[in-house]
């Protein structure tokens, strides 16, 4: 029989086991290379127990990976026999369908050993900013997308095997950025490693075994609880999303079956995988609808291998929501982001109180530029931006939320040091925010110019998009309206969002971001709020009285009580 941990003893190595993780998240912080990392934090830590279950993952997740890292990792750790891993090995991969879904997720993991012993091992998967190919959505297999690297050792026993590192170097527009971000992460799993390798020696623990079991069988429970409380039945839900061109809309279906502590999410009737690089793998759909399920059961508790537990994911090969090799997968977060959309749609009848409407930033807006400075030195940038959060049945949306990715928008200052554009203007939508009792966040408006001087680039300016919102709007929630949708404009005319853009000197981009959807009847919306949203400038005094039945003094800025009283009257009985 293994240890028995008391409470306050497990909660200390609990949190312990977090705040190494969340260390060698710093490490990254500190040593990468690339913007995306450092200021957006479009990466994940994480490790497991020598059998590849998870045990902490950093706080600051991003979720498309980090769902997609619990299974991949223990896919991973198995693929080699216990005994052929050594101290000091490091591995590297981004192979879509073993992780996160694109070739950009590079994926970097080391064993750990304690006394000559296997005791865990440790990832990080950055999503790199150059990972070569053709940067566009529009993509029609794997192939065009860039440097498609399997499972290989990095180092051997500590000694660096110079030719792996040769061969992506000589595959991407900006290898020392590139190559600088990878040492981040060997820099983040080292870091991992030695802190865990302290830990046993002072607790006098000889593995992490008995933790784990700990851990995650404590993590599973919570989960469950929560998710017995929901009522047994299938509850069901789709949802349209836009793609290219004079294509038809992708449609998810998802039944969502609880089964006391038991979800099962069937995706069956979905979409067929598409010709374009919106395809999703099975880890990154499992990833959004891990999402879901856990952001709605169990936010508080920390991701492990008992989380995932009660979920079931079945997803039939050959659909958008699990494509085959080797469809083109660059853009998947362009659909893969709406499955935790989905699930709360499937589930807000039963749990109205545990999800939201739809947000703006689902999917993030990511744009790829890249091109050559003047002097004809290469530059290669991702910049992501959210839109809009979607209402709660008790909270307004978040303005500019990146949700359900959880990365951070890249700040003006950073892409303007970083890149020779220049950022005209960045500010939040008027009118954005589906309107309701609990209104959406508010979506933002980002306008970029190509200089035209001694310090612009050269043209072309290469514009890729990851995007959407551009047909279909936020949905709103319980009788809540849906918020604006975004806008892709290239010298106030506008572009295909879906494509490879380029750019000349002078040429003025405009990309808007959704709002999200509202919550609720917006009548219902107390008068001194929409007043508040009018004077903060969220809301125009147009739309407090068309959507909200507001009626607001021009001059004085303050509600007219008897007016908006015979207003709402007359707007519920029409």
């Amino acid at each position: 029989m293994g240890r028995i941990f008391d409470p306050i003893t497990l909660e200390i190595l609990w949190r312990r086991l977090i705040s190494i993780v969340d260390e060698a998240d710093g490490t990254v912080a500190r040593t990468a290379f690339s913007s995306l990392l450092r200021d957006a934090h479009d990466y994940t830590c994480m490790f497991t127990d020598h059998q590849g279950r998870e045990l902490a993952q950093g706080t600051f997740v991003t979720p498309g990976q980090s769902g997609a890292m619990a299974l991949g990792i223990r896919n991973l750790v198995k693929r080699l026999p216990p005994e052929t891993y050594k101290p000091d090995d490091v591995f590297i991969t981004n192979d879509p369908w073993a992780l996160a879904g694109h070739l950009n997720d590079v994926c970097v993991m080391s064993p750990i050993f304690y006394k000559e012993k296997l005791v865990a091992f440790t990832a990080c998967v950055f999503h790199h900013s150059d990972i070569g190919g053709r940067v566009s959505s529009d993509n029609h297999d794997v192939f065009e997308e860039g440097l498609f690297i399997p499972l290989v050792k990095l180092y051997d026993g500590g000694i660096l095997n110079q030719s792996v590192i040769d061969m992506i170097r000589w595959n991407v527009r900006t290898p020392d950025e590139v190559v600088g971000d990878i040492r981040s992460q060997i820099a983040a799993n080292h870091v991992c490693a030695e802190k865990i390798e302290q830990m046993l020696r002072e607790t006098g623990l000889e593995d992490l075994s008995d933790l784990g079991n700990e851990i995650i069988s404590h993590t599973e429970k919570g989960m469950r609880e929560e998710i017995g409380k929901v009522p047994d039945g299938i509850y069901r839900a789709e949802g349209k999303i836009e793609q290219m061109k004079e294509q038809q809309d992708v449609v998810i279906k998802a039944a969502v079956e609880v089964k006391g502590s038991d979800i099962t999410v069937n995706l069956d009737g979905s979409s067929p995988q598409v010709s374009w690089g919106g395809n999703v793998v099975y880890n990154f759909t499992y990833a959004y609808v891990f999402m879901a399920i856990k952001s709605m059961f169990g936010p508080d508790i920390p991701n492990n291998d008992g989380c995932a537990s009660p979920i079931t994911l079945k997803a039939p090969e050959g659909t958008v929501v699990n494509c085959k090799f080797p469809a083109a997968v660059a853009a998947r977060l362009v659909i893969g982001h709406f499955l935790t959309e989905i699930i709360y749609r499937a589930l807000s009848g039963v749990a109205p109180n545990k999800v939201i409407a739809a947000s703006g930033g689902t999917p993030a807006q990511m744009n790829v530029f890249y091109g050559k400075r003047r002097n004809g030195k290469p530059w290669h940038s991702v910049i992501i931006r959210g839109g809009g959060m979607g209402a709660s049945t008790s909270s307004d949306g978040n303005y500019v939320y990146i949700f359900p990715a959880n990365g951070a928008n890249t700040p003006v200052e950073i892409i303007e040091s970083d890149t020779p554009l220049i950022i005209e203007k960045r500010e939040l939508l008027i009118d954005s925010g589906g309107p309701g009792r609990m209104k959406g966040g508010l979506g933002q408006r980002e306008v970029f110019k190509i200089p035209d001087d001694q310090y612009g680039p050269q043209s072309p300016v290469n514009l890729g998009i990851q995007a959407g919102r551009h047909i279909h709007a936020p949905e709103g929630l319980f009788g809540g309206n849906p918020g604006a949708r975004a806008q892709f404009l290239v010298n106030g005319v506008p572009g295909n969002p879906f494509g490879l853009t380029q750019l000349k000197t002078g040429d003025v981009v405009t990309i808007d971001a959704a709002g999200g959807g509202g919550c609720g009847n917006p009548l219902e919306r107390e008068p001194e709020r929409v007043e508040r949203d009018v004077l903060e400038g969220y809301v125009s005094l147009e739309k407090a009285r068309e959507e909200y039945g507001v009626v607001i003094d021009p001059k004085a800025k303050k509600v007219d009580e008897e007016a908006t009283r015979k207003l709402r009257e007359g707007l519920s009985k029409g």
